[in-house]
């Protein structure tokens, strides 16, 4: 062999040998301990500085702590710092990863994360259906549990939230009213955590009170009072409910309060978002109305009308356990009746002569073209107690008046005398009686436990039609009573039912 290629030969193998050992040493340089960065899951890089980067956001996030006055501001909820070690991976500088994040994801600072869970419930066509959560963000604990005790004090007094939270409620002696528990239905869960800054976040129990009570903090509706406006007036013609005006409008007292013309006054329908539930214990007096008996007589004119025996208004002590969520009655338990004082029944005779004869007597006042007016129709329970009025409720129109506290399977009675034109079932009114009075008024009783009376059967008014029940769309045992102008529901119009009393 040429001595020439031979050397040739010599040098590329000692080069070659060279090459591999110098790459070898590079491979195996001395490792790094670094932090590699996650974003919603995702590799950003590494960092030297665990430390170096929380301090950097610090810094330059400097307006979020002025604007909510903490201390120190973190990083985002969803970024991750795992330790990690490595040999060659190239290793960004804290601002390279900063610039990444910032305008990905919130950052976050010290405060409060509050869960209401939310409950199931039946709505109005009778369907199950669960509440959403609700999630809060407050800085401080404070800030929550001054607002709900703000919250609670506009369905109860300050003075009666008071006494009873320090046990210093008077014991009833003749009547009077006490409240037995008082309680939020919903699961509720105050947890400290880091909270990020793209929240909504409750920095004053005002703001969060008007959150907890309307669903929003946006600035409610206003109205301008006009001359001869009601509070009644003005909080039916707005789909509220007098009690939810008085919320709204903090400045009056009650119902009866009197409004001037050029008056602001708050439109605010409640949407609370926790369940407050008031359980009292109450004895009360309460006035029992007189049967009204008509006689007919023959021999006068069909225009003679005398009152042969006035009546009078009984008395009774009742004592009753009151259910209310929110500040609305929702059941009524009568555990107790003393009668106080015995009604007189009041004996009208009317003339039968060249008009209607009904062959002498009987509670048939109201049938036949009689018009209806206040103090001509009865009493269609054995109690009176109201524990829902006609009006607006949560912006929905309650079309009647609900009756409680007689109990289950007392009797129900026809308002007046008429014809049952149905007896039937709907998954809102249960069981339910309609009665054409034959006068242009058609009456309705709902939430039935029994129906006594057939299609197409006549009625006396006082009559028993029915027992009292809780079927349907019902919170408790109660009469769903309600008057209206032509066939209900369909092309009728409904009437306050009070007013014909």
């Amino acid at each position: 062999m040429d001595k020439k290629l031979i050397f040739y030969v010599l040098i590329s193998t000692i080069l070659s040998v060279g090459l591999l050992f110098i790459t070898h040493k590079t491979t195996f340089t001395e490792p790094q301990e670094t932090y590699r960065v996650y974003l919603k899951g995702k590799s950003l890089g590494l960092i030297s500085s665990k430390e170096d980067l929380e301090n950097y956001i610090d810094k330059e996030q400097a307006s979020i702590k002025d604007n909510y006055h903490v201390k120190k501001v973190y990083v985002p909820d969803e970024l991750d710092i795992i330790k990690e070690i490595t040999y060659h991976e190239k290793v960004l500088s804290t601002k390279e990863i900063y610039e990444k994040i910032k305008d990905i994801s919130p950052f976050t600072i010290d405060g409060y994360v509050i869960s209401i869970k939310g409950l199931k419930k039946t709505n109005s066509e009778g369907k199950e259906y669960k509440e959403d959560d609700r999630i809060i963000y407050t800085l401080k604990k404070s800030t929550f549990t001054s607002a709900i005790k703000s919250t609670v004090q506009s369905f109860i007094t300050k003075e009666k939230y008071n006494l009873y939270k320090e046990k210093k409620q008077e014991e009833i002696k003749e009547t009077g009213s006490i409240i037995e528990n008082l309680y939020i239905k919903n699961n509720i869960t105050i947890k400290e955590s880091k909270i990020p800054v793209d929240k909504t976040i409750y920095s004053t129990s005002e703001d969060l009170s008007k959150f907890l009570l309307f669903g929003t903090t946006e600035e409610q509706q206003k109205y301008t009072v006009q001359d001869g406006d009601t509070i009644e007036d003005v909080a039916f013609n707005n789909k509220m409910s007098k009690e939810e005006f008085l919320i709204a409008n903090t400045q009056f007292n009650d119902e009866n309060a009197l409004l001037y013309p050029g008056q602001l006054v708050t439109l605010g329908v409640m949407k609370p978002q926790f369940d407050l539930v008031e359980e009292d214990h109450t004895v009360s007096d309460v006035d029992v109305n007189y049967e009204t008996e008509t006689k007919i007589d023959n021999s006068k004119k069909s225009s003679y009308s005398v009152v042969e025996q006035a009546g009078v208004k009984g008395r009774n002590r009742v004592t009753q356990k009151i259910q209310k969520v929110n500040g609305e009655t929702t059941n009524i338990v009568t555990t107790k009746t003393e009668q106080l004082k015995a009604p007189v029944k009041e004996i009208i005779v009317k003339g039968g002569r060249g008009g209607n004869s009904y062959g002498g007597g009987g509670n048939v006042a109201g049938y036949g073209g009689v018009v209806a007016t206040k103090g001509e129709w009865g009493w269609p329970a054995t109690c009176s107690s109201i524990s829902s009025p006609f009006g607006y409720r949560w912006g929905v129109l309650h079309d009647g008046t609900d009756i409680a506290g007689c109990g289950y399977g007392s009797n129900i009675f026809a308002a007046q005398s008429g014809t049952v034109v149905k007896v039937s079932y709907k998954y809102d009114n249960g069981k339910y009686i309609i009665i054409n009075h034959n006068n242009g008024f058609y009456s309705l009783y709902a939430h039935l436990a029994g129906q006594n009376v057939r299609e197409g059967q006549t009625v006396n008014k006082g009559q028993v039609i029915g027992t009292m029940g809780r079927t349907g769309f019902a919170t408790g045992v109660h009469l769903h009573f309600s008057i209206w102008s032509g066939y209900p529901y369909y092309g009728g119009r409904v009437h306050n039912a009070m007013s014909f009393y």
